[in-house]
């Protein structure tokens, strides 16, 4: 399939495959859906307003495409996704599709002319420990090689709650925190600015779909369906604070004063072609966190990589590969 609406080059992330949700302003535009396409964005209540997504049952286009948030589009559910899905790949594709037959220049507006905002109203996220790598890792940088890996890990999916209030789109200035450390051992604490600074390469999946009643759980494979998509984020860790205050309750003041995360989403139906199988878990996960769906693939087969510029420096150096595929 092939964009023919507006040129996209080869090697553009933005391909008539992908189409990102996100939240954009621009000149006299307020803050509202589009989706990227190329070098532009797709006005979705511009689409909306000449019917391109009329004849989808539950969903008011104009009106949900207007908001400054994703969260209303995101509860109708992934039958509405797949057809405006669907209906866009047509629009962009079709050359003779009849709502191209009019007029569409105020329906794309140049990336470069935009401003992004963060993408939903976040009102709680919880961040899981899913890398055995990483949770080895800093295990052994908090309580030694010995009991780096917590017990419970290879059986449950171990997370806690994150500061929903400081999560911030990409871009987003943020202050170095000030808490309690301690760089002797030997002495007390010292309160002050974080001097082990850190990031973490981390997916934040955001969820959507009719809510389920209070104590009335969903199964794994009704969680997966409730999935809308997937951003780039960095958990900004002060590991030095964390160290003094993780014991006995967790992360606190050294894990939550700003998490940065990507202004596009992007839908796990785009990213269907990506799926792979997931590391062996052993332990077998108990019957309720077995996946019963037909397609086993649980895992996805994307590049993550680090890479960082000093300040005042055109040089870019890479901190670390990795790849999603990888996530227990």
């Amino acid at each position: 399939m092939k964009c023919t609406f507006v040129d996209v080059a080869p090697e553009s992330d933005f391909s008539i495959q992908n189409l990102p949700f996100g939240i954009f302003s621009a000149n006299a535009l307020p803050p509202q859906v589009g989706v990227a396409i190329g070098d532009h964005v797709l006005c979705m209540s511009a689409l909306a307003k000449r019917g391109l997504f009329s004849s989808i049952p539950g969903l008011d286009g104009q009106r949900v495409f207007g908001q400054p948030q994703l969260n209303e589009y995101m509860s109708l559910g992934r039958p509405v996704w797949r057809a405006v899905r669907q209906a866009l790949q047509e629009f962009l594709s079709e050359s003779s599709h009849p709502i191209r037959q009019q007029p569409c220049s105020d329906v794309l507006v140049p990336l470069g002319q935009v401003q992004m905002h963060l993408p939903a109203k976040i009102g709680d996220y919880t961040d899981f420990y899913a890398s055995r790598e990483h949770a080895t890792n800093v295990g052994i940088m908090f309580r030694g090689k010995e009991n780096a890996l917590m017990p419970n890990w290879t059986h449950l999916p171990v997370g806690y709650h994150g500061r929903a209030s400081s999560v911030v789109v990409s871009g987003t200035d943020l202050r170095r925190p000030n808490g309690q450390r301690r760089p002797d051992a030997n002495s007390p604490p010292v309160f002050g600015q974080s001097a082990r600074l850190d990031y973490e390469l981390e997916m934040g999946f955001f969820f959507g779909g009719p809510a389920n009643d209070l104590g009335v759980p969903l199964t794994v494979d009704q969680a997966e369906e409730r999935i809308f998509g997937v951003v780039l984020m960095n958990d900004w860790s002060a590991r030095d604070i964390q160290a003094w205050e993780y014991v006995p309750l967790g992360p606190f003041l050294g894990k939550s004063f700003g998490t940065s995360i990507s202004p596009w989403v992007v839908s796990m139906d785009a990213l269907e072609p990506f799926r792979v199988m997931q590391p062996l878990q052993d332990p077998e996960p108990l019957a309720y966190l077995r996946e019963k769906s037909a397609d086993s693939r649980a895992n996805y087969d994307i590049n993550l990589n680090v890479h960082i510029r000093p300040h005042e420096s055109g040089e870019v150096f890479v901190l670390s590969k990795s790849n999603l595929k990888y996530m227990y």
